[in-house]
C-alpha cells in the first residue's frame, strides 16, 4: 500500500518473480527415433514378409516348375497351366462345381441376411439377444464340428430322412445323389448368413427415418419404401457384401472336404479341395500352386467386373 498526495491509498501492483522461459528439452537424434520405430513394427514386418510376401512369391516360382515335395525341382515354364487347360478333366469339373457353388450360394445368402435384417430392424425390444443368436452360425457354422453334424443331419439315417418318414413322404439319399449333394453345401453355406445380416442392418440403421416418413406422407407402401428408398440407400453396403461373400464362395473347403469329401462322383469337388488333392495327397506342389495363381486370377477377374459395374447401380450420399 502506498500514500497519494490526496492521503488516499493506492494498490501498487506486485510484479511477479522472474521466470525463465520454458525450453523444450532437445530432441533425440532423428536415427535414433526411427530405429525404434522399426524395432516397434518388426513383429508385424517379419510376419508380414515370412508368411505372406514369401510365400506368396515362392508359390509362383513353383507353378513354374514340377515340384513333388522330394527336394528337387524341375523348370517346365508354363507346362502345369498347358496341362490343367487342355488335359485335367478333374480340374474342369472343380471349376465347374466351384462356379455353381458361388453362383447360387452367395446370392441365398445375400437375399437372406438382407430379409432377416430388415426384419430386426423393425424389432425394437430385445434386438441384441436376436442379433446374437442369428450370428452364431456365422461364428461356429465354418467348423469341422458343425461340418460333421451337417453331414449326419443329412445322412441316410439322419434328421431331415426322420421328418420327411414321420410325415409320410418318402426319404433320399441327400449326400449319395450327385444331383441333391452340392445342395446341401449350398445350404449349409445360406445357413452361415450371420456376418452379412450384421452389416446389413449396419447399414440400415444408417439410414434417416425422415425418408420413409417423407414417403409415406406422400401415400408410399412398405413394399416402395423397401424398392425406392432401402435398396437404393443400401446399395453401397450390398456392394461390399457382394464382394466380400464372392471371394468366401470360391475359397470355400471345409464343407466339401467334411461333408462329402468331393463325392459323389465328383460332384461336390470344390476347387480348393483339388488343390489340396494335388499338394498334399498327390504331392504335385508346383502343380498345385499353379492352381492357386489362376484362382487368384479368376477372383481378381470376379471383383473387378462387380467394381467396374458398381458405378451403374450404386448409389452414395453425393
Amino acid at each position: 500500500m502506498a500514500q497519494n498526495q490526496t492521503g488516499k491509498e493506492t494498490v501498487v501492483p506486485v510484479k511477479p518473480p522472474f521466470k525463465k522461459p520454458f525450453k523444450r528439452p532437445k530432441r533425440l537424434r532423428t536415427g535414433y527415433e526411427e530405429v525404434s520405430g522399426y524395432a516397434f513394427i518388426s513383429p508385424f514386418i517379419i510376419g508380414l514378409i515370412a508368411f505372406t510376401l514369401y510365400p506368396i512369391v515362392y508359390s509362383l516360382y513353383l507353378s513354374f516348375t514340377n515340384y513333388g515335395m522330394g527336394g528337387t525341382y524341375e523348370w517346365i515354364g508354363l507346362g502345369n497351366y498347358e496341362r490343367m487347360f487342355t488335359s485335367d478333366d478333374t480340374w474342369r469339373q472343380s471349376l465347374k462345381v466351384t462356379f455353381l457353388y458361388a453362383g447360387t450360394a452367395v446370392p441365398i445368402r445375400l437375399v437372406f441376411a438382407l430379409m432377416v435384417a430388415v426384419a430386426l430392424n423393425k424389432i425394437v425390444e430385445a434386438v441384441g439377444l436376436y442379433r446374437t443368436m442369428l450370428y452364431l452360425p456365422s461364428v461356429v457354422g465354418g467348423s469341422i464340428g458343425i461340418s460333421i453334424m451337417w453331414r449326419q443331419l443329412f445322412g441316410n439315417d439322419g434328421a431331415f430322412n426322420s421328418v420327411l418318414a414321420s410325415i409320410g413322404l418318402p426319404t433320399h439319399s441327400w449326400l449319395g445323389d450327385p444331383g441333391t449333394a452340392i445342395w446341401t453345401l449350398v445350404a449349409l453355406y445360406g445357413w452361415q448368413f450371420g456376418s452379412s445380416m450384421l452389416i446389413f442392418l449396419a447399414g440400415l440403421r444408417n439410414i434417416p427415418k425422415t425418408f420413409y416418413e417423407a414417403s409415406a406422407v406422400d401415400g408410399a407402401k412398405p413394399w416402395q419404401q423397401f424398392f425406392k428408398i432401402t435398396i437404393p440407400l443400401l446399395t453401397p453396403v450390398i456392394l461390399f457384401n457382394t464382394i466380400m461373400q464372392t471371394i468366401q464362395g470360391f475359397m470355400a473347403f471345409t464343407p466339401s472336404f467334411i461333408v462329402t469329401n468331393g463325392g459323389p462322383m465328383n460332384s461336390t469337388l470344390l476347387y480348393v479341395l483339388y488343390m489340396y488333392r494335388r499338394a498334399f495327397e498327390f504331392f504335385d506342389m508346383g502343380y498345385a500352386s499353379a492352381m492357386a495363381w489362376v484362382m487368384l486370377v479368376i477372383i481378381a477377374i470376379f471383383t473387378a467386373v462387380i467394381f467396374k459395374s458398381s458405378d451403374k447401380w450404386v448409389h452414395y450420399n453425393d
